[in-house]
């Protein structure tokens, strides 16, 4: 067996020697000393007696970045296939390959690695070792397993220029392209961290790369979360200090009544990095920018390959996901109604469900609240009900709506989508006093507390107020921006416009946020319906609920008067400032309104243009559209194009958001397209529709949904917290009892 440790220096040193060197060092030279001090504490405490072991396809530069890694942290480095393989066989590996053929190379090889031991050493794997299990098994518990991820082009490239004609499992009729994406499944499977490869990034700068992401894995101290209001109220700030991911994604809302965000800010990407994820699927593109949101502490990189490719693998219809699709001129939609209920909401609420069930301790019960003004209300109450059935046990969902202010497809969804763990109730009110109620249920602690000791059951928010809703939002910006690339319809670099319908603002901080990422837009187009209220804000700064009364439209999703993720972006633009944002928010709550200072409307001004569509425009731009293009577009999208029609530029591609298919909101749909009798029934109206043969076509998961009887029935209640109260008491006695 082979055994390789950390080697000793031939001349030996004495504690009594080493101590006098230090102390004549630290006396002659003391800046010096703690650099030198600093270097060695931090590259030993880096690897311990771990090892580094360098994971990707042949040509990724193992080798080199390994040797690079090597001296600087003054460890041992080892090569498989150089002190290895080739020191077992008595042969080169090219030559085993020829001898023995494929599958048994691959048993001989793993059969080596089974008896290879090493500790604090860089050790580079070959390019064929993750694919035999029990060798990467045991090789896996000898320290972290960083995959060096390389653009198959890339690595093709330098094998050719390397003149390597023969790798594991070149034979006629496979190509080297072939054997690359084959070979994904394995890395995938075994890595802790990925780096990410451009083609011409130097091995010194990988090197660097791999040590810095050694030590984020390492420290988990580094990406904790703060509440919007941190320091701006009595509360002392220890209350919600060290918030790791898990914690946010379960816990939701701050206990100052702000929103989690990371104090550190979000991770960064270079162009390089972007680019080599051009031609990657929308679930590669996902985990990757996953991985670097969530720190490998709360979710690991393979439990998260594994959520993200429950949640997008086989319930969305489209395979790429979200496409692109050009509609006229230099507009672009992002379609992103391919999911289960057809809304931009399963981009999040397919994926969130999974994430909160690994986070949450598996020691008490979880009672998930939602408030929702149409869309979220179906996608979250899917989601929830995918969950494995031992999870469905211990989670359980309640949705409130406005029992009078969704579309009819929208509420037949909602109770369609109900099952054993998920429950629809409506509330004869608005969204936004469905939205307030549940903010103040979970800063209620008499209450919350109540449930935790009788029940053995906490609260937990799925609203996009959790943090963990808007990253998946953030993949999505990301992806669109990458497809216009990937399709040569602009170059790497190169600006883009975002025009998106937008309540409660969390879809368009996601593209902010993409962008503070390193995706290269430009503006952001702001866009209302009658309920304006945003429009007024950004081109004003003085946010006034007063005397507004929120108007039923026929974009009910965006009929929102207080839009919650605003918090975050405020928050973000006054350089973090928890004190003014909950001066801000305070008298939001307490006198109705609140005006921006003039430095914060500026630097709002910057990012944000604003417009609102009426209700005629809304319907005359979806019979525009369908009679030029035969695309029909839903209520919400018509929206967002009548104001990328007003305030864009051209001089860039714009981006608009279609975040609903219009079979959602089939009579405002039948009634723009001039249909003079409407049949009142949903089903009837959604064939009536799929005759025009329009693109895109019906729904494939709303016919299905609508056909069922679902539970048939819901709960309505009057707009009082205290009988939201009473029936969230009520629904955890049923179901956790």
């Amino acid at each position: 067996m082979f055994h390789i440790f950390r080697y000793q220096p031939l001349r030996l040193i004495t504690q009594n020697s080493l101590s006098s060197m230090c102390l004549k060092l630290m006396l002659s030279r003391p800046v010096a000393f703690v650099q030198i001090w600093k270097s060695w504490f931090s590259s030993h405490s880096l690897l311990g007696k771990k090892n580094i072991i360098l994971m990707g396809p042949p040509g990724a530069g193992k080798t080199t970045v390994g040797r690079i890694i090597g001296q600087k942290l003054d460890c041992p480095v080892i090569d498989i296939d150089d002190d290895v393989l080739e020191t077992t066989w008595n042969m080169s590996v090219s030559e085993k390959l020829q001898d023995v053929g494929y599958e048994e190379f691959l048993e001989e090889e793993g059969k080596a690695l089974l008896k290879f031991s090493a500790s604090g050493s860089v050790i580079s794997l070959s390019g064929s070792n993750p694919m035999h299990v029990a060798g990467m098994q045991h090789m896996k518990k000898s320290g972290i397993v960083v995959y060096l991820d390389v653009p198959a082009r890339v690595i093709m490239s330098r094998l050719k220029s390397m003149e390597v004609d023969r790798i594991v499992g070149l034979s006629p009729g496979v190509s080297l392209k072939d054997i690359l994406q084959f070979r994904k499944q394995f890395y995938k499977r075994w890595f802790d961290i990925r780096v990410l490869c451009g083609g011409d990034i130097a091995a010194e700068v990988v090197a660097e790369k791999v040590l810095d992401a050694v030590k984020r894995y390492q420290d988990s101290e580094l990406e904790t979360f703060i509440s919007t209001r941190s320091g701006g109220t009595g509360r002392s700030m220890e209350e919600d200090s060290h918030k790791y991911f898990s914690d946010v994604v379960t816990q939701g809302l701050a206990l100052d009544g702000g929103l989690f965000v990371p104090e550190r800010g979000l991770p960064k990407f270079t162009a390089e990095e972007w680019q080599g994820l051009i031609e990657a699927t929308y679930t590669e593109r996902a985990q990757v920018i996953l991985e670097r949101c969530i720190h490998p502490a709360d979710i690991p990189a393979s439990k998260l390959a594994e959520i993200i490719e429950t949640a997008y693998g086989e319930n969305f219809s489209c395979s790429k996901i979200a496409p692109v699709r050009h509609l006229a001129g230099n507009q672009f939609l992002l379609e992103l109604f391919h999911g289960p209920t057809a809304s931009f909401k399963d981009f999040a609420l397919q994926l969130v469900p999974h994430l909160f069930a690994y986070c949450i301790p598996k020691t008490c019960n979880y009672l998930v609240l939602v408030a929702t003004s149409g869309d979220t209300g179906s996608a979250v109450l899917d989601g929830f009900s995918r969950l494995h059935d031992t999870d469905k046990q211990r989670i359980a969902l309640v949705n409130f709506f406005p029992e009078d202010g969704v579309s009819p497809i929208q509420k037949s969804q909602m109770i369609a989508c109900q099952k054993e763990n998920a429950w629809s109730v409506g509330v004869k009110s608005d969204f936004d006093f469905c939205q307030t109620a549940i903010k103040q249920i979970f800063t209620d602690s008499d209450f919350t507390g109540f449930l935790t000791v009788e029940y053995g059951t906490a609260l937990a928010a799925a609203n996009s107020i959790n943090w963990a809703r808007l990253l998946p939002q953030i993949v999505y910006h990301a992806s669109a921006y990458l497809d216009l690339v990937h399709q040569g319809i602009i170059s790497f670099g190169s600006p883009v416009d975002i025009c998106i319908p937008t309540g409660n603002f969390g879809n368009i901080l996601a593209a902010f946020y993409a962008k503070m990422m390193g995706i290269p837009i430009r503006k952001y187009i702001c866009a209302s319906n009658e309920n304006n209220i945003l429009t007024d804000f950004i081109r004003t700064g003085v946010y006034d609920l007063r005397g507004r009364k929120l108007i039923s439209t026929f974009s009910p999703a965006v009929d929102i008067l207080k839009s919650s993720n605003l918090e975050r972006y405020l928050h973000l633009i006054a350089n973090e400032d928890g004190q003014l944002v909950t001066q801000l928010f305070n008298q939001l709550e307490n006198q109705g309104h609140f005006q921006l200072r003039k430095d914060l409307l500026g630097k709002l001004q910057q990012d944000l243009v604003a417009g609102w569509c009426s209700e005629e425009d809304c319907l005359a731009a979806i019979h525009s559209v369908y009679t030029t293009t035969g695309y029909i577009l839903d209520t919400h999208t018509a929206v967002a194009k009548v104001v990328a029609d007003r305030l864009q530029d051209r001089t860039c591609p714009i981006i608009i958001s279609s975040t609903a298919h219009y079979s959602k909101f089939a009579p405002a749909i039948l009634r723009a397209l001039r249909i003079a009798e409407i049949n009142q029934n949903p089903l009837s109206q959604l064939h009536l529709l799929s005759s025009y043969s329009a693109l895109p076509p019906i729904h494939w998961g709303l016919l299905e949904t609508l056909k069922k009887t679902g539970n048939g029935n819901h709960h309505v209640c009057a707009a009082d917290t205290s009988v939201l109260m009473f029936h969230i008491e009520t629904l955890i006695q049923n179901h956790f009892m």
